[in-house]
């Protein structure tokens, strides 16, 4: 049997508090939920939940806090077979982030970083790990510092770095140098390049990054690189949406393993699209997400 692929995710671990409601309340308004769930999230837990469960080698570099939601983040992500070695314990809370999800599975997100921000820099061992990998997995929920920290150090040992842009903020020119594959959805192409059609959009990025994969929920995905002229569209596998709260982040972790595994791009984004559209038809982030033999099924 094929050794599976050995990624490193640096990112953010979130206790995700989730209220399900018919109609998302607007300004000022109150409404009355339907239920409330308590779920281990972060973009960077849930990559790393996402490509474990599709088959990869995942180690999780972040930190939790000293609350009783570290202990239950730290075990959560260890159950799902994920390398909490260079997962850091912080003195204070750990983040979390507060998520209404309405009746057409659509949400809402107020991220608290907590524990999240004292990963300003890579700490004792980082760099060691990243280097054996095959890709390296960031987001921007943690200090930039890191990131592009994180990044450098996988460029330095001709590792990947696979960057999902969320939240869409600024990015310094040197974490663009060192990014391999860019993964926004199309909302965070449209905030990056101010271009609202998203192959404009990922075409515009080429001139900060060799690779641009853009997200377009229900209508699927399409990739753009320097070195094909010709995008890549895959459309979306058919889904009934429950809560998409983790689609993107299930997308980007499958895919992943999927190019670990040395299979093409159209490949690896037909395989992850069927993954996400398992994760939609779930409720929570990476509760939803599925397992290997799922995704070969579909």
């Amino acid at each position: 049997m094929t050794k599976p692929p050995a990624l490193a995710v640096l990112g953010s671990t979130n206790m995700d508090l989730v209220a399900y409601v018919a109609k998302a309340p607007a300004p000022g308004e109150t409404v009355t939920g339907l239920s409330c769930r308590t779920v281990p999230g972060g973009k960077g837990a849930n990559q790393a939940v996402a490509a474990a469960r599709a088959g990869g080698e995942v180690t999780m570099i972040g930190a939790v806090g000293t609350d009783d939601f570290g202990a239950r983040l730290r075990d959560a992500l260890a159950r799902s077979g994920i390398d909490t070695g260079s997962l850091r314990t912080a003195d204070g809370p750990s983040g979390t982030a507060h998520i209404v999800v309405d009746g057409d599975g659509g949400n809402s997100i107020v991220v608290i970083p907590g524990a999240n921000d004292t990963v300003t820099a890579l700490a004792l061992g980082d760099e060691a790990v990243i280097g054996c990998a095959y890709a390296l997995l960031v987001q921007l929920e943690l200090p930039m510092s890191v990131v592009t920290a994180g990044a450098t150090a996988a460029r330095g040992h001709g590792v990947m770095t696979i960057l999902t842009p969320a939240p869409a903020v600024p990015m310094p020119p040197e974490l663009l140098a060192v990014t391999d594959l860019l993964v926004p959805n199309e909302h965070e192409a449209a905030a990056l390049t101010g271009l609202h059609d998203p192959l404009l959009a990922a075409r515009a990025l080429l001139d900060d990054v060799p690779a641009v994969l853009v997200t377009l929920g229900a209508a699927g995905s399409t990739y753009v690189s320097r070195e094909t002229p010709e995008p890549v569209f895959v459309p979306a596998h058919p889904a009934e949406p429950v809560d998409t709260t983790a689609a993107g982040d299930t997308f980007v972790g499958a895919l992943a393993v999927a190019l670990g595994e040395g299979r093409p791009m159209p490949e690896a984004m037909r395989w992850a699209s069927g993954a996400a559209a398992l994760s939609v038809g779930r409720h929570g982030a990476s509760t939803s997400m599925p397992y290997r033999q799922e995704i070969d099924a579909l």
